[in-house]
């Protein structure tokens, strides 16, 4: 009776942990060119990644000082935050719905994502 209640709480223990690990990846969005002002495309250096509703963004090379702005898809004001690269800022979406995130390079260059938030 105990070995076969220890192999069901290894069991369980076992799926628990592969279900974990599969929430906490994450879905890395797509970056699109809003415009572009001359220089290069740098849209592969900018990787925003969601996670149920926290959306990490990671700049992988320095592109100078980056203005993120976040906002719903009618155009409502969620937040805004900049950040010197290469680096990394988070940020908390609360609610439920459909997202636009921009991302503005010190040269004007433009940069947007498109992400939906479920509970």
């Amino acid at each position: 009776m105990l070995c076969l209640i220890l192999s069901g709480a290894l069991c369980y223990a076992h799926g628990t942990a592969r279900t974990e690990n599969k929430k906490s990846e994450g879905i890395i969005l797509e970056v699109k060119n809003a415009t572009l002002h001359g220089s290069s495309d740098k849209s592969g250096s900018i990787v925003p990644t969601l996670n149920g509703h926290i959306l990490m963004v990671v700049f992988t090379e320095n592109l100078g000082e980056v203005v993120v702005e976040i906002s719903t898809v009618t155009g409502g004001y969620v937040q805004t935050d900049s950040s010197l690269t290469p680096n990394g800022l988070q940020f908390y979406i609360p609610l439920a719905g459909d997202y636009i995130v921009n991302f503005t390079l010190p040269n004007g260059d433009e940069y947007y994502g498109e992400f939906t938030v479920t509970d």
